[in-house]
């Protein structure tokens, strides 16, 4: 879903988060965040594990 060149969607963004919720229960409490304004920060690796880019909102 992420491809070389392209802007990373708010929208994709936002899957990854509800994704990852269910593993660190800090960030499955909505009571201590609004909508969209949580940190994120995901770093794209290719099959050898290098690093190819990091996002963050």
């Amino acid at each position: 879903m992420i491809k070389p060149g392209q802007e990373i969607p708010e929208s994709l963004l936002n899957q990854v988060e509800m994704a990852w919720r269910p593993y660190d229960p800090c960030m499955s409490c909505s009571t201590h965040t609004l909508p969209g304004s949580m940190p994120l920060e995901i770093t794209v690796v290719d099959s050898g594990g290098n690093t190819v880019r990091r996002l963050s909102r």
